[in-house]
This record gives structure tokens, sequence and C-alpha cells, in this order.
């Protein structure tokens, strides 16, 4: 008795350390780079936000070159945000602040990290083509039916979209024109075929974007300020990703880029017939162009 009660102890020792050891291997540490960061990163791209996503593959491109796996997933802005509280995100690089973003830092700042703001100039903006009869946003309401009675906006929760709700159309007395909201892809097809037609348009945009460089606009006068002043764009990540990635995270809290820089990638990827497979050697040969800036990015 004593000798089968000594195996069965034996056996279900071993059964134990067998299981820790699988408990073991499948508990493997993530992968790192050479400089000790976690390998694998994944980015939140705001969808129709073209001068994040631009940045976003600039990052691809400088991080991958220094061994790390990144990742671009495209999301709207508030599952983006809520992305970066849960980790399913470790960056986003188009946080706009103290104004368009300020309700998702509100809601979700508590829970994700700002690594700082790397442009100073952004600037949200109600714009017209340039040969319209109108220079200010004043003018608008008694110009209403030149524009056929209506605004083109983007997405209805974007944040410019609110802030024109809320602010530009009440503060300027325009009630009385239609505002169409859809999306940015849907305001640019809007703008393309009014400036192919030769006809006046009014759509609501910012800066930077490729736009301005792709057709001829000019940005209606706002004396009120319904629009804001200039704002920062953000780098922000989730808790805890400056531990896991703490040279990374360092690189792009030091990250800053001028506009006339941005619009120069932006233009380059956007403003023609490439699509989104092309974009990896549209940034590669920007790079290459750019090569002393992308080298800075990830300097020590």
């Amino acid at each position: 008795m004593r000798k089968k009660l000594a195996t069965a102890i034996s056996i279900a020792a071993a059964a134990g350390l067998f299981a820790l050891a699988g408990c073991s291997a499948s508990a493997e540490p993530a992968a790192t780079v050479a400089n000790g960061d976690q390998q694998d990163i994944t980015i939140a791209v705001f969808t129709g936000w073209p001068e994040g996503e631009a940045v976003s593959l600039l990052w691809q491109n400088a991080l991958e070159a220094q061994g790390y796996n990144v990742n671009l997933e495209y999301s709207d802005v508030t599952p983006g945000f809520a992305g970066l509280t849960t980790g399913d995100y470790d960056l986003n690089l188009d946080v706009w602040l103290p104004t368009t973003h300020a309700d998702r830092v509100a809601e979700y700042g508590a829970d994700i990290v700002d690594l700082g703001a790397w442009n100073t100039d952004a600037t949200l903006s109600v714009a017209v083509n340039a040969d319209a009869p109108i220079d200010s946003l004043e003018e608008l309401a008694a110009n209403a039916d030149q524009f056929n009675n209506t605004i083109i906006g983007i997405e209805p929760g974007a944040g410019l979209t609110g802030i024109t709700e809320d602010a530009v159309i009440p503060g300027y007395g325009l009630e009385g024109m239609t505002f169409t909201t859809s999306s940015t892809a849907g305001m640019l097809a809007e703008l393309t075929a009014a400036t192919s037609a030769g006809e006046n348009i009014v759509v609501t945009l910012w800066h930077p974007h490729w736009a301005y460089e792709a057709f001829p606009l000019k940005d209606l006068a706002d004396p009120q300020g319904a629009l804001g002043a200039a704002e920062g764009l953000h780098s922000y990540s989730r808790t805890g990703f400056t531990d896991d990635a703490p040279v990374a995270a360092g690189w792009i809290s030091n990250f800053t880029m001028e506009t006339a820089m941005l619009d120069s990638l932006q233009n380059v990827l956007f403003n023609g017939d490439s699509d989104s497979s092309d974009y990896p050697k549209i940034v590669a040969d920007w790079a290459a162009e750019n090569q002393s800036f992308v080298d800075g990015l990830t300097a020590s």
C-alpha cells in the first residue's frame, strides 16, 4: 500500500511540474528589439484625418528601420481613444488640443498618456473656392444662395463638426443653410465635383491638409474666433507604453514636425492617384529625399 501511495504521489508531482513547465512555456516574454523595447507596436490612425495618417506612416517607416514591427489600425476617433485605454492600441499621433478633441480627452484622459505636441500650427477652417464672391464668414448668410444654400461638412462625430454646429452656425446666423455631414471622403468628392464644374462651394476643413495644395481654396475670415485658435497635434499612448518601450516613447515625445514638412509628405501621399498599397514606397522615397530629418526621428 505504501509503495502504491508513493508511486501515486510521484506521478502527481511529475504532472504538476509538467503543468508548471507548460505554463512557463506559454507565458513567453514579449519580443524586444536590441534596445530592450517591446518589438510590436500598434498605432491607431483616425480614419479621414490625413495628417495623422501621414505621420503614422512616417513613424512606421522610421521604427521598422530600427527593428520594430509596426501595425497601423484605422479607427474612428472615439473607438481610437477607447482602444488606447484598453491597450488594444499603443499609440495615436493625432490628438488635437485644446479644442477639437477636448471632450474625448476629458472622457478618456485619465487612462492614457500625453507624450507631447509635435506641431502647434493646426487650425480649423471654413473654406471656399478661391474665386468665391466672399471673404468672411460674416458675408456667408447674405450670400448663401450662391453656395446652393449648403455647407459641406465631414463626419458627424468629428470635433470640427461639433464646433461648426455649436459655434460657427449660430455665431454667424447660418441656421438657414443646410449643413450636410457624411465623411471627409464625401466632402472631398463634393469639392472635386464643384471645382471641376467651376461652381462655388463652402466646406469645413483644417490645416494642415493636402486639399490646399490640390484645390484653389481660401479660408473665410473668422472675426468672432468661433473656430478657435491654433491647436497642438499631440501624441498619446496607452498607460504602460513608456515602461514597455521607453526608447520609442522618448523618440516620439521629442518629435516635432513643421507644417511645411508635413504638407510636403501629405502632398506626395494623397494628392495624386496612389492608393494605400503605394504608401510604404511613397514614404520610403520621401524619407530618402529628407534623410536628415528622418534620421533625427530616432536619434538618441
